[in-house]
């Protein structure tokens, strides 16, 4: 190589041209030198303002997302170098629950896990495809971790559509068999990658039949084998393809989708079977016409441990289903076990309420009498103040009688729903049609299938008394006593049914209930709340107004923690005032009407009887100042599930609200407020609610002089008050004294409409809908003829 240096590039030096400026072209100023390699210098770039300093540059964003790509990249080598597969979780050992009365006395034990692990190969191939259908269609083909999926559950998530899951079987496998329940970003995580390493390491029939193995499905099941047996009383090999697709369903939700223990929600586990045999069909997996001919697979009663006999397996499935229900801790994670869980139940009001039902109801059954088999029993008892559940009787025994009496919504309530619609017409200022203001002393037409009248006439709906009496003229506060359901029918639609349907709701009937109409219907109780929830309801009366919702458990501990429980703080449901007039009526039902046996008690006392469709539940629902009970005598056929009528049972021709409900409640209320001081209602009413009632054919005017509503009706103003010359059935002519001790016969709801059944209210199979109007109604100052039944 030559020593001479080199030339520059761009052409021979001919010696003769002078040097080149070195700064031309580049855009510096002349005499000013460039930067190297002919570059803009930075120095020299316009700076940014504004706005666009806080825009980064695409070589800052790409810098960014490379160190975001490496730290993602070197946390996934990290965590999956230290995360290993761990051993299994015990949870085959698992802990039992403790359940306890509020003073700490011991009610029952849960929690003996029921898990019988079987191969893959024992299962059937239709089982086996049930479950995929159900749980993860593509688990064969895809990978361990669905990206997908969990970016779609939690944008789901996130932006309000519920939470979702976008685990795939493998994942579901890690958290049961190796993990836990618990919802943390640590198990999580550790899910993640033990879900990858698990599916490189073992085959996916190895994680299915682990899967099979260690899911929950309700009744204490864990795995298929033990949910075949509990279900249907068979091992997994003999389980149908429609039984298969039932016990897949429950993995989606295993105790809400019970439909013996829960036969309310059978629609929707229905539709989620569907949705199992649909995505079979799908897949190729069950052939069109076989799904076709597939019917529901009803699974067997209950199974229930002897540990769970008597009231305490009612205890024990309503504080779990209270407990999931309101989100305080998951079903699977319950079922774990290990949970120590104090109740609100006070041991002494609980011993109370067996004892009178016992005494009062199923002492007087008898195996001579077939009728008997069908009767049940349900109650329920709250502190008002503050909605504690202090005692509930769910049935004669949770291992020969799983349904829950008193939580169950399949009965018709009756006349214990009226108070509700005089309660909606207080806090709602309504009156008549005729424009007078709604008190107890406000007066009505009692006739028997009078039409009700609208704001536009006759509405064709023509109401019928029990026993078809006719009250003529009849103020309120009376036909409370009597129940007469002329009247309230027509007090529901002055007020408006969509009115009285809130107030019920305010009050602590769930808008959910079954059959909550809004008609003039609603009145007389075709609406299936339950037990617990009457007793809500009354006891919101019962607390001036104020609605507290129910609790049933008092604290909830494991290893030292306690879970958050719901804020049980009491709000203002409606106004004193008309919560306290009803109270008022309530009072009169106990001193002079259908529920006397209710003084019993020897305690001051409200309360409303009712009789269902047919006579096949009657309930007394009532209170003092300090508690609020409700007790329904149901009858049911104990081998179908068929609801009966209790014509005959208990020895009687007939059961009703005021009989061996009301006498229970008697006995019981006594005996769970013996030891503590009487205490007095403390009322304030309504203006008008305390004018006096006239004697007998006595004329007065409207109640209140206030002026008509803007909407006349076509019906003229009631009829003066003169007290009916009709028979009022067997009431007395005179107010019954207290009974004496237990009567043998039982005190019928005497002349009053009690039934709210196919009295007229409600034709069999309409639901609650008002009946056809008739094609030529009745003048509105006469009686309208009553709607045909509809069979």
């Amino acid at each position: 190589m030559s020593d001479e240096p080199q030339q520059q590039s761009g052409g021979p030096d001919n010696g003769d041209r002078a040097p080149r400026d070195l700064s031309a072209g580049t855009g510096a100023p002349a005499g000013q030198a460039a930067t190297p390699g002919g570059k803009k210098g930075r120095a020299n770039r316009p700076r940014r303002t504004g706005r666009r300093r806080a825009v980064p540059t695409w070589r800052a964003t790409l810098a960014t997302l490379l160190v975001i790509a490496l730290l993602l990249i070197g946390g996934f080598i990290v965590g999956y170098q230290l995360v290993g597969i761990p051993p299994a979780n015990p949870t085959a050992i698992a802990q039992s629950n403790v359940y306890l009365y509020k003073d700490g006395t011991v009610i029952a034990r849960d929690g003996d896990v029921n898990r019988q692990n079987v191969q893959l190969a024992q299962v059937p191939l239709h089982v086996q495809h049930a479950v995929l259908a159900a749980e993860d269609r593509n688990f064969y083909s895809e990978r361990a971790i669905d990206i997908k999926a969990l970016i779609r559950a939690g944008w789901n998530t996130v932006t309000g559509k519920g939470k979702q899951g976008g685990s795939t079987i493998t994942q579901q496998f890690v958290k049961n068999y190796y993990l836990g329940q618990e919802q943390t970003v640590m198990r999580k995580i550790k899910e993640f990658f033990i879900a990858i390493k698990l599916n490189r390491e073992v085959s996916k029939d190895h994680i299915f039949e682990g899967y099979l193995n260690t899911s929950y499905f309700g009744r204490n099941a864990y795995g298929i084998q033990a949910a075949a047996q509990a279900y249907y009383g068979k091992d997994i090999g003999d389980i149908t393809t429609a039984e298969g697709a039932y016990l897949a369903s429950l993995l989606n939700a295993p105790s809400a989708y019970d439909v013996v223990v829960h036969p309310e929600n059978k629609p929707a586990a229905v539709a989620r079977w569907n949705y199992v045999l649909d995505g079979m069909v799908k897949e190729s997996w069950l052939s069109a016409s076989e799904r076709a001919t597939m019917q529901f697979p009803v699974p067997d009663k209950v199974k229930a441990s002897t540990g769970l006999s008597g009231q305490r397996g009612y205890i024990v499935q309503a504080v779990k289903d209270y407990l999931t229900t309101h989100q305080v801790i998951d079903e699977e994670t319950l079922a774990t076990g290990g949970y120590r869980i104090t109740t609100t139940l006070e041991k002494k009001k609980q011993n109370a309420l067996v004892e009178a039902v016992d005494d009062n109801v199923m002492s007087m059954t008898s195996d001579e009498r077939t009728v008997d088999r069908n009767v049940r029993v349900g109650g329920a008892s709250i502190d008002p103040a503050n909605g504690r559940v202090v005692a509930m009787y769910g049935g004669i025994d949770y291992t020969k009688q799983y349904v829950n009496n008193a939580t169950r919504r399949d009965y018709q309530v009756g006349s214990t729903f009226k108070p509700f619609v005089f309660t909606s017409a207080v806090a709602n200022g309504s009156r008549t049609q005729d424009g007078r203001r709604i008190t107890p002393n406000t007066v009505y037409d009692g006739t028997n299938k009078r039409m009700v009248q609208g704001p536009n006439g006759p509405t064709g709906y023509t109401p019928a008394n029990e026993d078809d009496v006719s009250y003529g003229p009849i103020s309120v506060r009376i036909a409370a006593d009597k129940s007469v359901n002329a009247v309230y029918a027509q007090m529901a639609e002055d007020v408006g049914p969509d009115n009285v349907k809130q107030t019920a709701i305010d009050l602590g009937i769930p808008k959910n209930t079954p059959d909550l109409t809004a008609s003039p219907s609603i009145a007389l109780g075709p609406a299936t709340a339950s037990v617990l929830d009457m007793t809500v309801a009354y006891a919101t009366l019962a607390n001036h107004g104020r609605h507290a919702p129910y609790t049933l458990v008092d604290k909830v501990s494991k290893d030292g923690e306690e879970l958050t429980l719901p804020d049980g703080s009491t709000e203002r449901a409606v106004s004193r005032e008309a919560a306290d007039t009803t109270t008022s009526i309530l009072q009169s039902v106990v001193e002079n009407g259908s529920g006397t046996a209710a003084q019993g008690a020897g305690r001051p006392a409200a309360g409303k009887t009712g009789t269902a469709e047919d006579d096949k539940a009657a309930w007394f629902a009532g209170y003092t100042p300090d508690l609020a009970t409700v007790i329904a005598v149901m009858g049911q056929d104990p081998d179908t599930g068929v609801q009966k009528p209790l014509y005959g049972a208990l020895g009687l021709a007939r059961i009703n609200g005021g009989g061996a409900p009301a006498q229970t409640w008697a006995q019981y209320t006594g005996a769970a407020l013996r030891g503590t001081g009487v205490q007095d209602f403390d009322l304030t009413l309504e203006r008008g609610a305390e004018e006096p009632s006239l004697p007998t054919g006595e004329v007065t005017g409207p109640t209140d002089t206030g002026t008509p509503s803007a909407t006349p009706s076509n019906t003229p103003p009631s009829s003066p008050v003169i007290e009916p010359t009709t028979p009022f059935g067997s009431e007395p002519a005179t107010p019954p004294g207290p009974p004496t001790g237990r009567p043998t016969s039982g005190f019928p709801d005497t002349g009053g409409g009690d039934n709210g059944g196919n009295d007229g209210f409600f034709p069999r199979g309409v639901g609650g809908a008002l009946p056809t109007p008739a094609p030529t109604p009745a003048p509105a100052s006469a009686p309208g003829p009553a709607s045909p039944p509809v069979r």
